[in-house]
């Protein structure tokens, strides 16, 4: 399987050890992380790899597979050294390695780019534009889907297929993605939640971190220090 996805640039993957450590690799995540050689990743840990901030939210990511649970399809954004911030869709479960122990086995998948030659792509893109215009403000999905002259139901499997999200995770990440821009600034922290859509700062704190992987504070730190590493 590591050598299937060192070919593709687009996917992350990665084996860990119960300890966290990685044992597998592939060459995408190498590079990501600014490194040339596999040796330089195996048998580290996030925390030998990822500025302190991220390390812990990935540590504590893993120690939850670990436990037995597993994270499917979740929206993340990957922090590039010298990069724009990118998305993409992650999952984790649990592993059984061949020395008897457990580990986990991981993949994220860039988001690429809609597929325009969708039948349903024109009143889909009617209805991103339109989140996009008012993500700041109260939207309902059953709203979008009259948009759309669609069911809420033929909306999200339509939207899920051509833009690889569901509707509320592509309101999520325009929202998420404002309050990147906007924690560059001076603004406080619960300006900048409320000016980005979520009324509630707790709740903005939570789905902040959930998607970048810290807090929005410690973003903001980490930005004006310039501390970069891929969502990992």
């Amino acid at each position: 399987m590591q050598t299937l996805c060192d070919a593709l640039a687009d996917v992350v993957f990665f084996v860990k050890d119960e300890a966290g450590r990685y044992t597998h690799a592939n060459l995408t995540l190498v590079r990501r992380l600014g490194l040339k050689r596999r040796e330089e990743v195996i048998g580290r840990d996030v925390a030998e790899v990822f500025p302190a901030r991220l390390a812990a939210r990935y540590a504590q990511q893993d120690r939850r597979v670990l436990d037995g649970g597993t994270i499917e399809n979740q929206l993340e954004v990957h922090l590039y050294p010298n990069r724009r911030p990118g998305w993409c869709l992650t999952g984790k479960r649990p592993l059984a390695l061949p020395d008897g122990g457990r580990g986990l086995v991981g993949l994220s998948r860039d988001l690429g780019a809609p597929d325009g030659r969708d039948p349903t792509y024109e009143r889909l893109r009617r209805v991103l534009e339109h989140m996009q215009a008012h993500y700041a403000g109260p939207l309902r999905i059953a709203a979008l889907a009259r948009l759309a002259d669609l069911s809420v139901a033929q909306l999200e499997r339509h939207f899920q297929r051509v833009f690889q999200l569901t509707p509320q995770q592509s309101l999520t990440r325009l929202r998420i993605e404002a309050a990147m821009r906007e924690l560059c600034g001076d603004a406080s922290i619960a300006e900048v939640g409320l000016a980005c859509g979520f009324t509630d700062q707790s709740a903005f704190a939570r789905q902040f971190k959930a998607m970048v992987g810290m807090a929005p504070r410690d973003y903001r730190a980490l930005h004006r220090g310039g501390q970069w590493g891929p969502a990992r």
